[in-house]
Parts: C-alpha cells; sequence; structure tokens
C-alpha cells in the first residue's frame, strides 16, 4: 500500500501528458479512450472557447484550423504561473511573447503575423483593465486649478504605444510593415464599467505620461516641460492649449481634478 501514493502520482502525470498531446504522450494503461476523448475534447475546447472570446481578432484573421493549431501549441507547451481562468488570457499573451523571443523551444514561428504579439496585448489588455481593481487613493479635488495644482490621473486610464495600427488590424486588414509613426491609445475605464479606446496625439500621449510619471508636478509645470522637449517658441500659448486639454481630460474622467496636500482633507 505504501506504493500506491506514487503508483498514483505517476497514472496523474501520465494522464496529464496525455492530455496535454495525445499524439506523442500515450494513455495510461487501464483507462478507455472512449472515457478520456470525453475529457481530451472537454478541457481543450474549454481553453480555446475562453481564448478566442478574449482574442477575437486574431482567431478571426488566422482561421480555424491555424487559430486552434495555435490554441494546441499553448495548450501543450505553456506552463501556466496561475490556477485562474480570468488570467488564461494573460498566459497566453506570454506563451506569444516566449514564442516570438524564441525563449522556449519551438521558437519563433515562421507562419506568425508580425504584429501578432502587439495585437494580442491590445486584445488582453480591454480584459485586464476590465476587472482591474484599483484604490484611488489621490484625494482629488474635482474643480481644482489644473494649472495651480498637481493633476490627478485616474488610475483607470492607461497610455499604450504599438508600433503596429492594432487597433485598425481585422482580416481586411494585415500590414506587412509598421508605420514610421507609432500608434498611441488611450485606454480607459468609465463609472458604468465600459471599456474604451481612443487614439492620442503624440502631445495628449505625452502629457498623460508625465502625469503618471511625476504626479507631484502642477499642470503649468508639465505643459512648460513639455513646451521644452517641443521646442516651443511661445510657451504662454502652448500652456494655453494644453489647459485646454487638461480640461478635456477633466471633462472624460482622464483626469480625477487636483490632487491635495493632504488627501484626507
Amino acid at each position: 500500500m505504501a506504493e500506491a501514493p506514487d503508483r498514483l502520482r505517476a497514472q496523474q502525470f501520465a494522464l496529464t501528458r496525455h492530455l496535454r498531446d495525445p499524439q506523442a504522450s500515450p494513455a495510461p494503461e487501464g483507462f478507455e479512450d472512449r472515457r478520456l476523448a470525453i475529457y481530451r475534447e472537454l478541457l481543450f475546447n474549454n481553453i480555446e472557447g475562453l481564448l478566442s472570446g478574449n482574442f477575437p481578432v486574431i482567431c478571426k484573421l488566422l482561421g480555424e484550423d491555424a487559430w486552434k493549431a495555435l490554441v494546441r501549441d499553448f495548450y501543450r507547451d505553456h506552463r501556466c504561473h496561475t490556477p485562474l481562468f480570468p488570467e488564461i488570457a494573460r498566459e497566453f499573451l506570454r506563451y506569444l511573447e516566449l514564442r516570438s523571443e524564441g525563449g522556449r523551444a519551438q521558437g519563433n514561428q515562421a507562419g506568425d503575423p508580425p504584429f501578432l504579439q502587439e495585437l494580442a496585448h491590445y486584445e488582453w489588455v480591454e480584459l485586464a483593465l476590465q476587472i482591474a481593481e484599483v484604490d484611488d487613493d489621490t484625494g482629488a479635488d474635482p474643480d481644482g486649478s489644473l494649472l495651480d495644482g498637481a493633476p490627478a490621473l485616474s488610475p483607470l486610464a492607461w497610455p499604450l504605444a504599438y508600433a503596429w495600427p492594432v487597433h485598425r488590424i481585422g482580416p481586411e486588414f494585415q500590414p506587412d510593415q509598421p508605420p514610421a509613426a507609432p500608434t498611441l491609445l488611450l485606454l480607459r475605464r468609465d463609472d458604468d464599467g465600459t471599456v474604451r479606446f481612443s487614439e492620442l496625439s503624440p502631445l495628449a500621449f505625452r502629457l498623460v505620461q508625465r502625469l503618471g510619471e511625476s504626479p507631484q508636478l502642477d499642470g503649468r509645470q508639465h505643459l512648460q516641460a513639455l513646451a521644452a522637449e517641443a521646442g516651443s517658441s511661445d510657451i504662454v500659448a502652448f500652456v494655453e492649449q494644453g489647459a485646454a486639454l487638461l480640461e478635456q481630460m477633466r471633462g472624460n474622467g482622464v483626469v480625477l481634478g487636483v490632487r491635495r496636500a493632504n488627501p484626507s482633507a
């Protein structure tokens, strides 16, 4: 009887190897193939269905056969860092990162679209923001002066930069080369839970970046620094235009207001 746990463990490993890769790993002895087929189909279909819901654009542009082959590779080769179903999409993204970098034995796949990794991130980040749990500890004054005070960036507003125009890619548009200019996007979650993407100008993107990098600076300091970065010769006009941009960000919830010196006040 003392050998039973070791024998059971060996059977479990043999079974999981078979379920992951039935072509290369034979089933353990004593299992009826009809019953095993139910588990093989159920487990793979659960993972494939979950991922196709998280990555609908990739699923559609690859086509059914190539998509299922990609999911099969992930299912067979990747070792997840979490058992949580909401994190499966993040694990798939990790797998694609390793795949593109050649970090695993399968290496970089010649048939992968060159934009695959960035497109996967673009599709994943929507789910990531939907389920993100954040505490708003900014103690922002919603009516404070955005020039004289430090603008408080919403923790549910994420600036994103991509080499590829990921928001336009689909079955009808699959570019071979990235454009000269990067794609700059803002992802934000509204109070009702709706996730929205919007395209940003380089100035607006850099401003959002700065608000996150240097939250202690007031709006005027941010805009004056931006004017210097842009090589503007009219600082006053630049700050005026930037102030209007900050007000627009406050209006759509990207900026929550002005940080209070004492958040509990």
